[in-house]
């Protein structure tokens, strides 16, 4: 091929990228490259809104007090305990491992909240960061048997939900809860605290400039890189979206009492670990040890490392939900942390969209996921039915969840994109 010809082939490539380029700028170019996206198997958090949607119109249309706004904060406040904790099994699903012992860890976490605070009257700061300092512990336990003595994360997280259960009881004794002081900061902010009108509508914008201000720069890297990128046009309608919705939605919430400090302090948590997950060096060698063990220690990263990392975090925000839980209830009680909460940690992960399989997944997977049981049982408990269903639908949805991300994970193979 002589210099001339390749001269053209090369200036018809870029004539041709260029035509892609505006073609994606319209309306019916993006609908057309969101359309190849989902038939390529890359969902994202399509399945779980839509299955939010129904959730909601379904409920809404059985009793109207569902979509109320006193019964959206309750639900908020609901979501925030078990959601902490589902965020630190995003950590663990991504690296390709389990954690069956959060919610034991969560009891466990209370109950010494409870004997620190109140029966050996620690100041109540003290008794938190001791019980997160614990909770950090028990994941790095579990990292060293899994990267020293090669015990599988399902084994010794199994033994651990044992174990701190054991613990947790022993802690409370025979009287088997301890009452936390009404009207304390700590119980205050499980109870009552929102953040004031002026607050809640400023974090909102705030949320539309950070989404404007990251998709600019990702767009000028991109530029810089010769690759193609959203235009300013579309960066701006993105932002001016983000932010009438999440007005709209802080307006319709301070209705009744307002935004929940721990519903705000969830979120929080949830945008620093996405952060952590897809801009840092950390975040990525995560999702490179979920998907390819072998690989990953092949291109250098320390794999021993970022499994400590994953159960650490873990385990850790297990523990913080049982702080914020034990707040919520205004008590230290042996039910802290059994029942479904293990599960529904685990399973508003899965539903919100990460993968089984380690290797993809985000921070706000913990968020849909644990909106939409919260949903469920909120619905269900408004139209006075036994929580069997409850339990029902909720296995129903899981299963669909693993479905669509098995079946989106074959898509994505067979398109290349795995």
């Amino acid at each position: 091929m002589t210099d001339d010809t390749q001269r053209v082939s090369t200036a018809r490539l870029l004539d041709r990228r260029d035509e892609r380029v505006a073609h994606a700028d319209t309306l019916s170019g993006t609908i057309g490259a969101f359309v190849d996206r989902v038939r390529s198997g890359d969902l994202g958090s399509l399945p779980v809104v839509v299955g939010l949607l129904i959730i909601c119109t379904a409920f809404q249309s059985l009793n109207p007090v569902f979509l109320a706004p006193d019964n959206l904060v309750n639900l908020l406040f609901d979501c925030s305990t078990v959601g902490v904790i589902s965020l630190g099994i995003v950590c663990v699903l991504m690296v390709g491992e389990i954690d069956l012992s959060v919610g034991s860890v969560s009891g466990f976490s209370s109950a010494l909240i409870g004997v620190l605070w109140v029966n050996q009257d620690w100041p109540v700061a003290v008794a938190v960061v001791t019980a997160l300092v614990l909770g950090a512990s028990i994941g790095a336990l579990y990292a060293f048997l899994f990267n020293r003595l090669g015990m599988p994360s399902f084994v010794s997280t199994l033994s651990g939900l044992l174990a701190w259960l054991g613990l947790q009881l022993y802690l409370l004794g025979s009287s088997g809860s301890i009452n936390l002081p009404y009207g304390s900061p700590l119980v205050n902010f499980g109870q009552m605290l929102v953040m004031p009108p002026i607050v809640s509508y400023t974090l909102a914008a705030l949320a539309g400039v950070v989404v404007f201000a990251t998709g600019y720069r990702m767009a000028a890297r991109r530029r810089a890189a010769g690759l193609s990128a959203s235009t300013l046009s579309r960066l701006l309608l993105k932002a001016a979206l983000v932010i009438v919705v999440l007005e709209f939605i802080v307006y319709y919430l301070n209705l009744a009492r307002g935004v929940p400090w721990m519903f705000g302090l969830f979120v929080g948590l949830c945008v620093v670990m996405n952060y952590a997950l897809k801009r840092t060096k950390w975040g990525r060698s995560m999702s490179a040890v979920g998907g390819n063990r072998e690989a990953a220690r092949r291109a250098g990263i320390n794999v021993r490392q970022i499994h400590m990392t994953a159960f650490m975090l873990c385990s850790t925000l297990a523990a913080a939900g049982g702080i914020l839980g034990a707040a919520r209830l205004a008590s230290s009680s042996q039910q802290a942390g059994t029942g479904d909460v293990n599960l529904n940690a685990i399973a508003a992960a899965v539903i919100g969209g990460t993968s089984l399989f380690g290797g993809r997944g985000s921070a706000y997977s913990a968020l849909l996921g644990i909106i939409v049981i919260q949903s469920i049982a909120s619905g269900l408990t408004l139209l006075d039915l036994s929580s069997s269903l409850r339990y029902m639908i909720t296995g129903a949805v899981l299963a669909v969840a693993v479905i669509v991300d098995s079946l989106a994970r074959r898509s994505r193979v067979s398109h290349g994109r795995a």
